[in-house]
């Protein structure tokens, strides 16, 4: 197989004028043969460059609105034709065909078309066929051909050149080939995951999935494990479209986290005040509403501040200097937020090692969206949990029906409850959570957990009683037995909110009314593995 390859002949062709020119001129003056079609072509003869139209290699004009122009014999055939091959050396000679060392192509911009909700006919429009056709089969041909997709591998294509004094090396080559397949095979995966939820097919015969790298990490979880970070190209506030303001680059556990607070806290709109959640190995560990953005924090914070220590912090709103302050006097990995003033970045500044992400704004809660999680030679797909409950969607089953500040509790309780890993049990009073037990294989194990980290933290603040005495408490799932719901009582719970469903339902209500508890049913659950 060659090595070098010279560049003598290269076909643009791109809708991302990005760099175009530039990229032009530096090739025209190694001596390229520029062929372009279309809005390219005019572009850089603009631009004062000499270019041929591939409508003149071919012997046909752009036809069907320029859905046929580079589907032809004279571009094919001199993208993959093997130089070393007598056979289509002979070929090319036979129909004049010329070899095509170089080709540049970017796709019909399909992806930014659906993302701003255009309607099914402009969707359908905007599928390239010429495109993915020729990146296939230049990479296909990358004994031979250079093929580049995206607008910032220009720059190493130009390197190359200089490198190697016009030519490119087969390792090069093969590179571009493999980013190539790449996206094209993102471009389909795009196009078939439109189209399903277009046709409303919920469960596809093929689902893909793609991404684009955003950064390569250290590592994974664990030093050993290789790890890097790839976004869905979503618009969707988040750590991946957060912007870091500080700090040393994210990590694999980093991001997780810091994921896990930021969908948490977009669950409580600013409108019912300011919020903040902790989080530590993707768990909350404090979350809370307060009359203040550092009284949300502080109250979030008293929860467990032991487990809050090098966790990530996460607000529903502008981050303000006497939260920022706050925040600083203890460390903590990563804040996200929505924005941050001048004071507060200020603030932060002098702390290297904690990063400042800013989203522009919340994650929508109820936007639909799916989930996967990889398994042993598979992968599980689901939609994103979004279910919501309102005071009107609550059955009330006790004797005692619950206040209107139990109501509140509850709900808040609730919310938590779906971000916390199953078997989930949230202690709430007040707007705050006082208590969280996650993880267990039992749901007593968890109440009894979340308990104790309540009298921990009163020993720790100096009360006379936990802040448990008087909460309200949330399951995720329903109490199989009653007693889960005992352990909360004995807590000092007085309203609880679970889903109901049990065989024993009837036990677990008549438990409720004896201890004097108000205890409500969603008919909802919230596992979260």
């Amino acid at each position: 197989m060659t090595d070098l390859v010279p560049v003598r002949r290269a076909l643009l062709s791109v809708s991302d004028k990005t760099g175009l020119i530039d990229l032009g001129r530096s090739l025209a003056a190694r001596g390229v043969e520029l062929l372009s079609t279309g809005g390219t072509a005019k572009a850089l003869r603009e631009a004062g460059l000499e270019v041929r139209d591939v409508s003149e290699v071919t012997g046909f004009p752009e036809m069907m609105d320029g859905r046929v122009k580079t589907l032809h014999p004279m571009v094919h055939g001199g993208l993959l034709a093997l130089r070393d091959n007598e056979a289509h050396v002979m070929a090319m000679e036979e129909h004049g065909i010329g070899p095509i060392d170089l080709l540049v192509v970017n796709l019909y911009p399909f992806e930014a078309t659906v993302a701003k909700g255009a309607e099914y006919d402009d969707c359908i429009e905007n599928i390239d066929i010429g495109g993915p056709a020729m990146i296939r089969a230049a990479a296909k041909n990358h004994a031979f051909v250079n093929v580049v997709v995206d607008t910032e591998d220009y720059a190493r294509l130009l390197g190359e050149l200089d490198r190697h004094d016009g030519a490119t090396c087969l390792k090069f080559r093969r590179k571009l080939a493999q980013i190539a397949y790449a996206r094209t095979g993102a471009y389909d995966a795009a196009v078939s995951t439109w189209m399903a939820n277009a046709l409303g097919d919920t469960q596809p015969r093929r689902r893909v999935f793609a991404g684009a790298l955003a950064q390569g990490l250290r590592y994974g979880e664990n030093p050993h494990q290789q790890a890097a970070f790839y976004i869905d190209g979503s618009d969707r506030p988040g750590v991946a479209t957060a912007k870091q303001w500080q700090g040393k680059e994210l990590s694999y556990n980093n991001i997780n986290d810091t994921d896990a607070a930021f969908e948490l806290v977009s669950e409580f709109l600013p409108a019912g005040g300011p919020a903040c959640a902790i989080i530590k190995h993707a768990n909350p560990c404090g979350v809370a509403r307060g009359t203040t953005l550092e009284e949300a924090y502080r109250r979030a914070f008293d929860c467990d501040r032991t487990s809050a220590f090098g966790g990530i912090v996460a607000l529903n709103m502008k981050l303000d200097e006497p939260t920022a302050r706050a925040i600083s006097e203890i460390f903590t990995e990563v804040v996200i937020a929505p924005a941050a003033d001048d004071a507060a970045k200020e603030i932060f500044a002098a702390k290297k090692n904690l990063r400042l992400l800013t989203t522009g704004g919340l994650a929508n809660p109820a936007a639909a969206a799916l989930t996967y999680r990889q398994v042993s030679g598979g992968f599980l797909v689901q939609d994103k949990d979004n279910g919501r409950i309102e005071a009107s969607d609550l059955k009330v089953v006790t004797k005692r029906a619950p206040t209107e500040a139990e109501i509140a509790d509850m709900l808040f309780a609730w919310t938590v409850a779906k971000h916390v890993k199953s078997n989930a049990i949230v202690y709430v009073r007040d707007g705050a959570t006082v208590g969280v037990g996650a993880g267990q294989m039992s749901r007593v194990d968890s109440c009894r957990i979340a308990a104790r980290k309540a009298e921990d933290m009163a020993e720790a603040l100096g009360l006379s009683e936990p802040l448990t005495k008087g909460c309200a408490v949330a399951s995720d799932a329903f109490f199989p037995f009653s007693d889960g719901l005992l352990a909360a009582v004995e807590a000092g719970a007085t309203a609880v909110i679970q889903p109901g469903g049990s065989i024993r339902d009837e036990d677990v209500i008549a438990a409720a009314d004896e201890a004097g508890l108000a205890m409500v049913l969603t008919g909802m659950r919230h596992f979260r593995h």
